[in-house]
């Protein structure tokens, strides 16, 4: 989906994604100490704010302007004064380039694009974790397709957590964990079992 396509789902009066983080994002940031964190494919901001609630200063990138204008309005009701903590940039991951080394967490939540442009966006988001910092990279993964429920339905857009260690080889990051992971998702048919694709990598 392109960003007007992004824009008009986000256009709706409700969020298209939940308040609270993503479950991966809480529990890899929850003990961190506060820091700099960059959010790729942010959407509305929902992993964003949370960790400026807990005092991070977050960088939030997404291309749709929507998503971005429902994170600021988010943003100034839930942070009020410190919602500044939230920097919010408009760019298509194509062509973004975060700066080098710079953020203590970069985040890469459910961006399910074809190979090229996920090994472009992953690559660069390793180059920008700070030494000692962490990449997060959650994705549906390929196996969901088959075996889990919810997500793209295009094996193009789904990719495994291996893959995502092989985008990111040579940059740097020593992987801590590479693996799929399952999250109970309610339907309408009852509980069902989603499969997620799981990095977590620090740069020394």
């Amino acid at each position: 989906m392109d960003s007007a396509g992004w824009d008009r789902r986000y256009a709706g009066h409700e969020l298209v994604w939940s308040a609270g983080p993503n479950r991966w994002v809480e529990e890899v940031a929850a003990d961190l100490p506060e820091g700099t964190a960059l959010d790729l494919a942010a959407g509305e901001g929902r992993n964003a704010l949370w960790l400026a609630e807990r005092g991070w200063e977050v960088t939030a990138v997404d291309f749709s302007a929507v998503g971005l204008e429902r994170a600021r309005s988010l943003a100034a009701r839930r942070l009020g004064e410190h919602a500044g903590r939230v920097r919010l940039v408009e760019a298509d991951l194509r062509e973004y380039t975060p700066a080098r080394q710079a953020a203590d967490l970069v985040i890469v939540a459910y961006l399910q694009v074809g190979e090229q442009v996920r090994r472009h966006a992953l690559r660069a988001a390793a180059e920008a974790v700070a030494p000692g910092g962490l990449l997060l990279v959650v994705g549906h993964d390929s196996d969901n397709l088959a075996h889990g429920v919810g997500g793209p339905q295009d094996a193009v857009a789904l990719y495994t957590a291996q893959d995502a260690a092989s985008d990111i080889a040579g940059t740097g990051l020593q992987i801590l964990r590479a693996e799929p992971r399952t999250r109970e998702v309610v339907t309408d048919e009852g509980p069902r079992s989603a499969i997620d694709a799981f990095l977590l990598a620090r740069r020394q």
